[in-house]
């Protein structure tokens, strides 16, 4: 019922907004029809006067925010209920777009509001092959995004910060107690190898972390999301002689460049397909970020900044946590570094 109704709003959009306004006015009625409908002199109520005759409907009574909305009407944009409902739209579009178009091409130039239909009608078919998104993956991407935006606002305050350690290479970890968030940890190190190669290392081939680094066992991606957007089940190694036992995390991930620069964020979800594991704590990341941008001055090399925020759950005493958050973040730099040195380069892209 609801599919035949929106059929006929886009007959309706076709035969009294397009074809009046870019076919010309409509055939006038003969003489003889319009004197048997014209009232007599002395009939009262509902009477049309002789000097004010029938017209057909022009451009101003049908201006263009009118046909904007009832364009958007037969295309489903304004109804969350038919967004599903692909041939329509395109049907919509495929319909009012060849009309505008073809008197773009044929006849005088189109007045503002032709163009902007064409415009929204272009913006609307190209938004008809992007893939449409269930709630709860628009829920996930937002919850990726925000968590990026939170991510990049405490890297950029720059106050605060106190060292925890300084390598001999020139890696140093920081770290600075954020409210509502904790305490967070902040590697900076330099890396010989151009930006391309780390997100393909860290983004391509995220699942490959275990083979290199010893502090993951296991990276599985649950599902993705566009072209952004991943759900992933995190298998942490135990650390520190089992002082810290084994952990998991299911984190959304979302991977933005923005200019030269790529940003990596996450943090914690609820992921119903992968319940807690028994005999694992399940622990949260977040918000967490990594950012891969050219050493200035030398592009060949990246400037890789990786801020960990993660509560392990479970009983464990602060300076056990510090320090094994810490050197996870020296270690992670050592062990990224021999990954690239050793492991052939597919071809990346970012």
């Amino acid at each position: 019922m609801m599919k035949h109704s929106l059929q006929l709003e886009v007959f309706k959009a076709q035969k009294h907004i397009i074809w009046p306004q870019l076919q010309g006015p409509r055939p006038q009625p003969c003489q003889a029809e319009e004197a048997q409908e014209q009232p007599s002199s002395g009939t009262r109520g509902h009477s049309r006067s002789p000097q004010h005759p029938r017209q057909t409907p022009h451009l101003p009574l049908l201006p263009g925010k009118m046909l904007l909305a009832t364009f958007k009407l037969c295309a489903g944009s304004s109804y969350r209920h038919v967004r599903s409902m692909k041939g329509l739209q395109q049907q919509a579009v495929l319909a009012i777009g060849q009309e505008l178009n073809r008197r773009a091409l044929g006849g005088p130039a189109p007045a503002a509001w032709i163009n902007q239909v064409r415009r929204r009608g272009s913006l609307l078919g190209s938004q008809l092959e992007d893939p449409l998104y269930s709630d709860q993956e628009l829920a996930y991407i937002q919850q990726g995004e925000e968590a990026m935006q939170r991510a990049l606002g405490i890297l950029k305050d720059q106050e605060g910060w106190k060292k925890e350690s300084r390598q001999a290479n020139g890696d140093e970890v920081l770290s600075k107690v954020i409210p509502d968030v904790g305490k967070v940890f902040r590697l900076e190190v330099v890396v010989d190898q151009p930006m391309e190669r780390l997100y393909e290392e860290l983004v391509e081939r995220m699942e490959a972390m275990g083979e290199w680094n010893p502090n993951v066992k296991e990276i599985k991606v649950l599902q993705k999301i566009g072209k952004d957007t991943v759900i992933t089940h995190e298998l942490a190694a135990e650390v520190a002689g089992n002082l810290v036992g084994p952990r998991d995390f299911v984190s959304v991930r979302c991977t933005k460049r923005r200019g030269s620069m790529c940003v990596l964020a996450g943090m914690a979800t609820l992921y119903e397909e992968m319940p807690q594991q028994k005999g694992v704590i399940r622990a949260e990341h977040g918000p967490t970020c990594m950012v891969l941008r050219p050493l200035a001055g030398s592009p060949s090399r990246t400037k890789l900044t990786w801020l960990l925020s993660i509560d392990l759950k479970g009983w464990l005493p602060k300076t056990i946590i510090n320090q094994v958050l810490s050197q996870t973040q020296v270690d992670f730099a050592n062990h990224l570094r021999k990954r690239l040195e050793s492991c052939p380069a597919l071809e990346a892209r970012c």
